[in-house]
């Protein structure tokens, strides 16, 4: 059977990873999260101190320091899912956090950061048989990927779904600054200026505003075997 590249994209939150990690471990491919590479870049400004006081990014700095920044996964055998690592670090609950998410699409969108990750990205892909999730997965980084799919959900659910998720992880956040967060990232990703989130015209689209896991990822199986087994043949 022939290996494709699969691409999700979609808003924050809308459970992207979650559900690219589970069709990946159930297909026997490879997951990158793309978004994860992001956090990463926006960990190193936090902690080189490249982020000012009123929240702008020293991108000329920054661009003097990207190569710097090397961004690896390693699957992790407890969760049986990959974890970020930055220059070598484990850093997969450090990007999780609120403040990493208050700046990551303002890092996100600057030029010459997309650019570097978006090379790092492709060079992951180029043999296929990946599955790779973010914003603009089936738009900039594999705009011939076999199989894109673009996800959404209401704002009100995908800010319940990461105020559960913080709660978690022992923080304890204000639900309407998590809704805030979501749509001001949202309003940025939609509308920088290089690779702007947006559903290219033959990705399918999945609202799982309603959908339990199970119905998500028989949703998802159902497609990926409509592009990759072969035709019955007629009787």
């Amino acid at each position: 059977m022939k290996k494709i590249t699969i691409a999700i994209d979609g808003h924050s939150s809308c459970g992207k990873s979650t559900m690219a990690k589970d069709l990946a471990r159930e297909i026997g491919y490879i997951y990158i999260d793309s978004g994860a590479m992001y956090r990463c870049c926006t960990l190193f400004c936090l902690q080189q101190g490249l982020i000012n006081a009123d929240g702008t990014i020293q991108a000329d700095e920054l661009e003097r320091r990207m190569s710097e920044i090397h961004v690896s996964f390693q699957l992790n055998t407890e969760t049986g899912r990959p974890d970020a690592y930055l220059n070598g670090i484990c850093v997969e609950r450090d990007i999780r956090t609120m403040e990493v998410s208050s700046h990551v699409s303002p890092v996100a969108a600057l030029p010459f950061v997309r650019a570097a990750m978006t090379a790092q990205q492709q060079a992951m892909g180029r043999e296929g048989g990946i599955v790779m999730d973010g914003r603009d997965i089936g738009t900039a980084v594999f705009p011939h990927a076999e199989l894109k799919i673009f996800v959404t959900a209401s704002d009100e659910i995908r800010a319940q779904r990461r105020y559960d998720e913080l709660v978690v992880k022992g923080e304890h956040p204000d639900f309407n600054a998590v809704l805030e967060n979501l749509r001001e990232r949202d309003r940025i990703d939609s509308t920088r200026a290089v690779a702007p989130l947006r559903q290219a015209p033959d990705a399918l689209v999945l609202d799982n505003s309603h959908l339990t896991i199970p119905e998500q990822k028989q949703w998802l199986i159902e497609r990926f075997k409509e592009k990759t087994l072969p035709p019955t043949p007629p009787l």
